[in-house]
């Protein structure tokens, strides 16, 4: 299948410029192992290893069986200040191409980030944020439109992405509703440079999500997506059959993570996917998806 590609996918070295976004506790170092034999960029969250010392252990892993480049995302605003600091250290340690940073303010990040080379990618959901962010010196803004999993914004994709890309003099990155090639394409041409998924590896056999939250996935459309601030505090996609009626579960660290397990998330481009599949025959089904669309235009 052949490649396809935009300015920073090529800066970051990906055959496709696709990001299996980073999801809190089920995203893993298979994933990102995968992700990266695929020829697109994989990224967790540090916290979603229990400890540093674990973390370190997916790093050793995944540099065992790779020189392809992953992410890392790091919770800023959410995560312990010295387990942050270990984690992106170990991050640098073992030669981390790419972090990305949500949940505050990443400046002292991106300092030390560009210092070794580092790209970093920031998520947001207004104008606002981004221009805060772009200030702090990241290399891309990812724009989280309504309709994307977890902590996603309100603002339509098809407004969201062109708006940003006109009031920012870097890359955007488009998140919310992309689960597959012909999302992807439509991204590029509303002007995005990366297109930014994660309700669509949910269902992939690499996925450390349990088989129901996986089913789930694979049966449910859109109408099983409730916008809610009942579960963390901020407004959120999750699947609505698993939030419990009077749920307030604050937090979203590692101390957290056993109150999260039965709480799933995705978003309305759930209803696009329809079985599970290995990581690596995903990401051939979007390209081919993404190349019939480009064929239409």
């Amino acid at each position: 299948m052949s490649s396809f590609s935009t300015p920073l996918s090529k800066r970051l070295g990906l055959t496709y410029p696709i990001v299996c976004a980073p999801m809190f506790l089920i995203s893993n170092k298979e994933m990102l192992l995968a992700c990266a034999e695929a020829g697109i960029l994989g990224a967790m969250p540090s916290i979603n290893a229990r400890t540093s010392e674990l973390f370190r252990d997916d790093l050793k892993w995944l540099r065992a069986r790779t020189d392809k480049p992953f992410g890392i995302n790091f919770t800023i605003g959410l995560t312990d200040p010295e387990r942050l600091k270990r984690d992106v250290e170990l991050a640098y340690e073992f030669e981390v191409p790419v972090f990305i940073t949500s949940y505050g303010n990443p400046t002292e990040i991106v300092r030390e980030a560009h210092k070794r080379n580092v790209t970093v990618l920031h998520d947001v959901i207004n104008l606002k944020h981004a221009k805060k962010a772009e200030a702090a010196g990241v290399d891309a803004i990812i724009g989280v439109s309504q309709g994307a999993g977890g902590h996603a914004g309100t603002i339509n994709p098809y407004v969201f992405v062109p708006y940003l890309r006109q009031n920012l003099a870097i890359p955007v990155v488009a998140a919310g509703c992309i689960s597959g090639g012909e999302q992807v394409a439509a991204a590029i041409v509303l002007g995005a440079e990366l297109a930014y998924m994660g309700t669509r590896f949910i269902a992939s056999e690499e996925c450390g999500a349990q088989a129901d939250y996986k089913e789930l996935v694979v049966k449910s459309d859109h109408n099983e997506v409730v916008y809610t601030d009942k579960v963390s505090g901020v407004h959120a996609n999750f699947l609505k059959s698993t939030i419990p009626g009077d749920t307030h579960t604050p937090g979203h660290g590692a101390d957290s993570a056993k109150r999260w397990k039965d709480i799933w998330s995705a978003g309305q481009g759930i209803s696009l996917i329809d079985e599970t599949k290995p990581i690596a025959t995903i990401v051939e089904d979007i390209v081919r998806e993404y190349h019939d669309a480009a064929t239409r235009l």
